[in-house]
């Protein structure tokens, strides 16, 4: 009797261990319900690891998750391509290119799972870093990114003199985007496809080329800072 209760005993303890980690799993489960299981999250991929409903969240209570901002805070290295070109400022599909006779627009869409280090899109000196814009924006702003002073979201901007000309980096900030780090300042000198910038979470950023530049992009087209090539700066 006792040989036959000894012998089922590591049975017994497979099962209650099978059981408690079954409901530690359930517990986890419905304490971040409606949100992804500390158990699957590593299988995710980043959009579906950390949810938009979630990052919001997190920014409104103040305490961001620490397993994101790591994610968030990364910066990889580029490989810059050589050559007299114009490289993405920023990681992200372009929103938009908008052609005045003062400036071409390409817009840039960074989402929360984006690199959020901006980089020099030409070799050149900085002329000026400069702020615009009175009020932090709530939901979309891409019909009125091209603003100025006036009632114009929050935004930094660096403008970069080089050998194909002058151009500017818009970084605009929003509800979500509270905070821009600049890192470079007037008189410095960049090679192209340096650190400039920093944005914190979702944001927007506008290159503004020479009017007559081409670009070799088009909407919705990923790009990749201080890699992807938008303009051979030729036929000018």
């Amino acid at each position: 009797m006792n040989a036959g209760l000894s012998n089922r005993r590591p049975t017994l303890f497979l099962q209650l261990l099978l059981l408690a980690g079954c409901g530690w799993a359930l517990y986890l489960f419905g304490s971040n319900f409606p949100y992804p299981s500390p158990l699957i999250k590593p299988f995710l991929s980043p959009e579906h690891r950390w949810p938009t409903a979630q990052i919001k969240q997190w920014v409104l209570s103040g305490s961001v998750d620490k397993g994101f901002l790591d994610f968030f805070m990364r910066d990889p290295p580029r490989q810059i391509p050589p050559g007299s070109n114009v490289v993405a400022p920023a990681d992200g599909p372009v929103g938009g290119i908008l052609r005045t006779h003062k400036w071409t627009f390409v817009e840039i869409q960074l989402s929360f799972w984006d690199v959020h280090v901006q980089r020099s899109p030409i070799a050149g000196t900085v002329q000026s870093v400069t702020s615009v814009g009175d009020h932090i924006m709530k939901g979309s702003f891409r019909h009125r990114i091209y603003m100025r002073e006036h009632d114009a979201p929050v935004q930094k901007v660096v403008t970069i003199k080089g050998a194909l000309g002058t151009v500017k980096v818009r970084l605009i900030t929003s509800y979500w985007a509270r905070r821009i780090r600049v890192w470079v300042q007037p008189g410095q000198h960049l090679k192209k496809g340096q650190r400039i910038s920093r944005m914190l979470l979702g944001s927007t950023v506008v290159l503004q080329l020479p009017p007559d530049m081409p670009v070799g992009v088009k909407p919705g087209q990923r790009v990749t800072a201080g890699e992807t090539i938008l303009s051979s700066g030729e036929n000018r």
